[in-house]
Order: C-alpha cells, then sequence, then structure tokens
C-alpha cells in the first residue's frame, strides 16, 4: 500500500519546493464578553434616537458600541455594564442620574 501523494510537492507560490510548514501570526484581541453577551443586557441609548428607530425600523448604537433594532422590553433586562461605566464618565460619576 502506497502513501498518497503530496498536495504541496507542487506548489505555485514556491516553485521547487515541496512540503514544509508557515506560521501565521496574527493579534489576538482580549474579549472580555463572551459572544451573545451584549444580548442579554438592556442599553443606553439617546431617547429620540429610540423613537426614530421605532418609527422607521433603522438600527440604534448604545454607548457600548452594539448596534441593534430594539424591540425587547429593557426592564426585563440587567444594564449593560459597559454602557453603565460609560454613561456615568460622562455624567460626572452620577450613577442616579442627578446632576
Amino acid at each position: 500500500m502506497s502513501l498518497p501523494p503530496d498536495p504541496f510537492v507542487d506548489d505555485p507560490q514556491n516553485p521547487g519546493v515541496g512540503g514544509g510548514t508557515a506560521t501565521l501570526e496574527r493579534e489576538e484581541l482580549a474579549q472580555e464578553l463572551e459572544p451573545g453577551d451584549r444580548e442579554r443586557f438592556a442599553h443606553y441609548v439617546r431617547k429620540e434616537k429610540i423613537m426614530e428607530s421605532a418609527l422607521s425600523g433603522d438600527p440604534v448604537i448604545a454607548l457600548c458600541g452594539k448596534v441593534w433594532v430594539p424591540g425587547r422590553d429593557p426592564n426585563k433586562f440587567p444594564v449593560c455594564p459597559e454602557c453603565k461605566s460609560i454613561f456615568e464618565s460622562l455624567n460626572g460619576g452620577g450613577g442616579d442620574g442627578e446632576k
């Protein structure tokens, strides 16, 4: 029984060189959230953008960067920690919305 032919023998990018390995380097970004985690939160968006979206069906962009078309009751979900952090930093550190 013989081995199958080497698929890299006639590599068009490296004529005359058969077989071998290569290393691809890529930068890995630290991902704190698991895929789908942003779906489990209520996000901060300007009220007028929510109204526009309700009328037009266009997506909105939350403070954390999530883009979606709102359709669920946000009171049924916890507040997105990233949105909350950004909102508090914009309001001078006050988390209760009072100035």
